[in-house]
């Protein structure tokens, strides 16, 4: 009876299978699954970066060739801007002179007031110019008085000359007429000496006027040729005062070419001594510091530390196939996860994943990069109340899955199995819809 028993516990004749229940019950639950909604989406690697240029990592490079000093900060330490890095000293001969800048100030205030001497022997010139002038008006005002008196005075030794010509004709046929009655014994001899005389005084008479006639045109003749002359002597003596002057302004405009470069390079050597303290350009930690210790040689624009820019703007960059470009859009959904962060996914059914961030696509590259995708830009998304990781940092990797339309499960393996590619889908017809 026991073995009865046994046979009937191990073999279980008496009893129903349940086998085809639950082989029933699981084929209606897969084809459940079967008409479930699924998610089309497209997976890309990429990694964060920043929104803006300006907030990258940049080098920090020295304009001029030095010697390091002295270091002011370490790697991994956090700096404002304006801090000083770093200080370098001068390897070039050209500027080795500490006082370089105040030296060249002081030959620029000499060269300056070089011009201001040169200025005033311009002004004097002027002035030299301008009494000459005044004298040569004087002088010829005063000659043209005296040519005026001379030519009156002429007029009137003229007017003398001709009387006393007349008078010595008369007095000439007095004589002769006084010398006939004399021979014809009609007048004594007293009366013909004293014609005589009254001749001889007419004669002189004429002999002074016609001198005196003579002197006077040929004192204007002189006057005259001395006006001609003035005009002749300024001339000399004018050009010789523009020579000066003209010499004058020419090193006026030699010093001023002379002023202008001294004041370029004034200008040079104090933005040049501004050069030996470098300065971080905007807050943010230093790293990657290229040169070490004190005394080593620096080359012009060699890098010589790394910031990263602090308050940046985080975005992801990712890479997509060529084939998938078609299927991204502006303002498309964009679910991340985050290298570090834990996360649990099922890519067909986003809101069951968790440890996932939004993101919304920002920007879409027309070209191609060197690895051959096209290159998009996520930013994290604004209506979405989750916020992405504060311990984010420029270079975390990113794994982005791109979110499209919904479609039944069984069409999604039915499109994997023929090797289709995700339906042709715009976030933009999903934001008209609703």
């Amino acid at each position: 009876m026991k073995t009865l028993k046994a046979y009937g516990t191990i073999y279980r004749h008496n009893k129903t299978s349940t086998i085809g229940y639950w082989a029933l019950g699981l084929f209606i639950c897969l084809l459940v699954i079967l008409f479930l909604p699924w998610t089309q989406n497209i997976r890309a690697r990429g990694k964060v970066t920043t929104l803006r240029q300006e907030e990258r990592p940049q080098q920090l490079n020295s304009i001029i060739p030095g010697r390091i000093v002295k270091w002011y900060v370490k790697e991994g330490d956090f700096v404002k801007a304006g801090d000083t890095i770093l200080q370098i000293e001068e390897v070039k001969e050209d500027y080795f002179d500490p006082r370089l800048v105040d030296r060249t100030a002081e030959q620029l205030d000499a060269k300056k007031q070089s011009v201001q001497y040169y200025e005033g022997k311009v002004q004097a010139t002027a002035a030299q110019l301008n009494a000459l002038s005044g004298n040569r008006s004087v002088k010829q005002q005063q000659l043209e008085n005296k040519i005026r008196q001379l030519k009156i005075k002429l007029v009137s030794d003229s007017v003398e000359s001709i009387a006393a010509a007349n008078e010595f004709r008369i007095a000439e046929k007095q004589m002769k007429r006084q010398q006939a009655m004399y021979d014809s014994g009609l007048v004594s001899l007293t009366q013909l000496e004293q014609r005589n005389q009254a001749f001889q005084n007419a004669v002189a008479k004429k002999i002074s006027t016609e001198n005196k006639f003579t002197n006077t045109r040929q004192d204007l003749a002189i006057a005259e040729a001395e006006r001609d002359g003035i005009n002749q002597d300024y001339a000399e003596k004018s050009s010789k005062v523009q020579a000066d002057q003209f010499q004058s302004l020419s090193q006026i405009a030699g010093s001023q070419a002379e002023i202008a470069k001294l004041k370029n390079q004034y200008s040079n050597y104090t933005i040049r001594s501004g050069m030996y303290f470098i300065k971080a350009p905007q807050d943010g930690q230093v790293v990657k510091a290229r040169k070490a210790g004190i005394g080593e040689i620096i080359k012009e624009a060699e890098m010589l530390v790394e910031i990263v820019p602090a308050g940046a703007d985080f975005v992801v960059e990712l890479f997509i196939e060529p084939m998938d470009m078609p299927l991204v859009s502006l303002k498309q959904k964009i679910r991340f996860l985050f290298d570090g962060f834990p996360a649990i996914v099922f890519s067909g059914w986003p809101d069951a994943s968790y440890g996932t961030f939004s993101g919304e696509v920002i920007a879409i590259e027309n070209t191609l990069s060197q690895n051959g995708k096209f290159r998009i830009l996520v930013q994290p998304d604004p209506t979405d109340k989750k916020r992405w990781p504060r311990e984010l940092r420029i270079g975390t990797g990113a794994s982005g899955i791109a979110l499209l339309k919904n479609v039944p499960v069984w069409y999604e393996l039915w499109r994997n199995i023929n090797g289709f590619p995700p339906d042709y889908y715009k976030a933009s017809e999903e934001i008209k819809s609703k």
